[in-house]
């Protein structure tokens, strides 16, 4: 060590020990000196090199030197070593809150909220006097894990010590009641602050983005700017997140890029997503277009935009795109991928997006992994979506209801009773997992199972039902045709009944035309949820359904003075890669005639064994021998023809229909599916039905 040491000048020592330090060589480092001490702990990247400059330290007996020390805690924690940080802050049996404040945002970086709150605890036991500098770490560790108990005691010991006028305390409170849901006390210390800065004003509008307050923050936002304060980046990002309409969008815009924030790619990525949260997915395309190094950030949220706009296709698209390009995935970005091709369901890109994540290996990622399932689930597979669950290494709550709510859309009741037995072995049930099981029990008839699942929430597992879960016994009841019994507990019920309780019970009305309870529901549902037009279409059904013209007449024209519009139906097809859409009548598809020439063959077929057409579904004011013609032209008969007509004998059609499928339907597609011994499977908005054999897994029960 001497010949070396002769080698290196006195200006070249400091080099020289942070080099043997980063290389972990074995041999013993010189003695620090107290001048180069604070600068080697500071250019320590690894633990092994800080552990070598400790250890230089212990033989200089630098390691007593509290400032020194307490630097060097610093450093073991900004490295993630909290073990080694803790012990070496506990050899000191010093009451300087220095050192206490470096413990404890130690903790609070490493996501220990807890231990930085017991520390504090201990360091107030102890009678250490916080300062401007603890406040704002333990406020924050509070906000994290939302004890809001926990948080007034510190705001307590805020004015107890006079900091109650300090900027930086008074945001860390803003931050840490808006993060616990009390957004009426965040305010309160907001409008109570003598001074504020930027971060006061980014502070509360970023509790309002939290508690879901959108419009208080752009007003709160508009008052900033009309007291003269220039915004920064994250004002900026936080109230993006408050905007949901267009013309409130350009005026963020415009404010923007007089503060020139337009060419921040942060700015730029939040933009693109508030305009597609507005509805202008064309002006968020725009942005992305615009932005010149896109970053994860932004190719997700584009795919994301394209998905909740329901443009899955065009998310795809995006997708391949930015597979083209060789950009690294993330797990954010598959989840948006899946996603999209969920609102498709199309089997043969759940199949793609399954590989892709397989070759990437992203393993062992609970969230990506459930949302597969769910895919599998959406694209008509449940045996694709058991396999991969079975294979998941760890399982959380989200996990088994997915594929609990899966085998209830598919109508296997049984086996979803069963897989919540299994889950309550290992997990505690919530809401959502209750919420998928009831509704398992509702789609299969099976009311006494349902009704102790019901039952055992609040007394076997202290969950207390939601509307949700009200909604679901209605719907158990009702479909049983037990529609007295449904009303009943609706009376019953301890809360006001919401729009979907009403509308299980309208839903009901319709399978068994009781038309005197379905206005009384629907009643309510044009006062709760006036602007949904499946409301009024189901009771002009029933009305129609019953010979009630008149009545049904009535509902329609209550649409029209409403302005409410009816969802045109459509159903969709996958074949090879490609997306076919049908509406009824369609005659956009290149093989319109041959379409309709094996569709009457096929009709003609399946009434040798026994269909007779439903014209209830044909509420139209026409001739008899039109309604069968118009039946006969419905989206899900002409897509399944079509299917017929371009896939291999021996595969499974599965098509998707936007609304309930059509009775009439349903019933010519058990017929199809026995003379042409196809399985077919159709996704409607509600559920799942399996044709096979001439019977569907729903049992005639939906």
């Amino acid at each position: 060590m001497q010949k070396l040491a002769a080698l290196n000048p006195p200006h070249c020592q400091l080099r020289f020990v942070f080099y043997h330090a980063e290389a972990q060589t074995k041999f013993l480092l010189q003695p620090i000196e107290p001048d180069t001490c604070v600068s080697l702990i500071k250019q320590c990247r690894t633990f092994r090199s800080l552990q070598s400059v400790h250890t230089s330290m212990l033989k200089s007996h630098l390691h007593l030197n509290l400032f020194f020390s307490t630097n060097l805690i610093a450093q073991y924690s900004s490295l993630g070593s909290m073990s080694h940080a803790y012990t070496l802050f506990s050899t000191f049996q010093s009451n300087d809150v220095f050192l206490w404040n470096v413990m404890i945002q130690g903790f609070v970086d490493n996501g220990l909220y807890y231990r930085s709150m017991l520390l504090y605890s201990q360091m107030r036991e102890l009678g250490i006097q916080p300062d401007n500098f603890t406040f704002p770490f333990v406020l924050k560790a509070c906000g994290c894990v939302k004890d809001v108990k926990f948080g007034v005691i510190v705001h307590g010991n805020v004015m107890e010590f006079g900091y109650v006028s300090d900027v930086y305390v008074g945001n860390s409170l803003i931050s840490m009641y808006g993060k616990c849901e009390h957004l009426d006390t965040s305010r309160l210390v907001f409008d109570k602050m003598p001074q504020k800065n930027i971060v006061s004003w980014s502070s509360m509008i970023g509790a309002y983005v939290q508690n879901g307050h959108y419009e208080e923050g752009v007003l709160l936002f508009s008052q900033m700017l009309g007291g003269g304060i220039r915004p920064n980046r994250a004002v900026i990002l936080n109230v993006m997140a408050c905007v949901n309409r267009g013309n409130e969008a350009d005026d963020i815009c415009r404010v923007v890029i007089d503060n020139g924030l337009d060419f921040d790619r942060s700015v730029q990525n939040a933009a693109m997503v508030m305009y597609a949260r507005c509805g202008r997915i064309d002006i968020a395309r725009r942005f992305f277009d615009g932005i010149l190094e896109k970053d994860l950030v932004s190719w997700a949220s584009m795919i994301e935009a394209y998905a909740q706009a329901d443009l899955s296709l065009e998310a795809l698209k995006l997708f391949k795109q930015m597979i083209l390009q060789r950009i690294l995935l993330d797990s954010v970005t598959l989840l948006s991928v899946i996603h999209a091709c969920s609102n498709l369901a199309f089997f043969q890109h759940a199949r793609c997006v399954h590989g892709i994540i397989t070759r990437r290996f992203y393993k062992n990622q609970i969230a990506l992994e459930t949302s597969l399932i769910d895919l599998y689930v959406k694209c008509g597979s449940l045996v694709y979506a058991r396999k991969y669950f079975d294979k998941m290494q760890e399982r959380n709550i989200v996990s088994w209801s997915t594929l609990i709510s899966g085998y209830g859309i598919h109508g296997n009741g049984r086996e979803a009773l069963y897989l919540f037995d299994q889950m309550k072995a290992s997990i505690k049930p919530d809401h959502v997992a209750f919420l998928s099981v009831l509704s398992a029990c509702s789609h299969g008839g099976l009311i006494v199972e349902g009704w102790e699942c019901f039952n055992s929430m609040s007394r076997d597992f202290q969950v207390t039902p939601r509307p949700e879960h009200y909604a679901c016994m209605v719907d158990l009841l009702g479909r049983a045709g037990r529609l007295n019994e449904a009303r009943d507990f609706i009376e019953r019920m301890p809360t006001r009944p919401d729009a979907g309780v009403w509308g299980a019970l309208l839903g009901a009305c319709r399978i068994h035309l009781n038309v005197e309870l379905a206005e009384v529901a629907a009643k309510y549902l044009f006062e709760l949820d006036a602007d949904n037009p499946g409301r009024y279409v189901l009771l002009s059904n029933i009305y129609s359904s019953s010979g009630k013209r008149n009545d049904a007449d009535r509902v329609r024209a209550l649409m029209k003075r409403r302005g409410v519009r009816k969802i045109a139906g459509h159903t969709i097809i996958e074949i090879e890669n490609k997306v076919y859409t049908f509406v009824a009548g369609d005659q956009s598809n290149p093989q319109t005639s041959l379409i309709y020439t094996e569709l009457e063959k096929m009709i003609n077929r399946i009434r040798e064994v026994g269909y007779m057409p439903d014209l209830n579904f044909v509420l139209h004011d026409v001739e008899e021998e039109m309604k069968e013609k118009m039946l006969n032209v419905h989206s899900e008969k002409l897509a399944i023809v079509f299917g017929l007509l371009n896939t291999r004998p021996d595969s499974v059609i599965r098509i998707k229909k936007n609304l309930r499928v059509c009775g009439d339907c349903h019933t010519a597609t058990k017929f199809i599916s026995k003379v042409t011994e196809r399985e077919i499977i159709v996704r409607d908005a509600h559920r799942f039905h399996h044709f096979k054999e001439g019977a569907c897994s729903c049992g005639d029960y939906w």
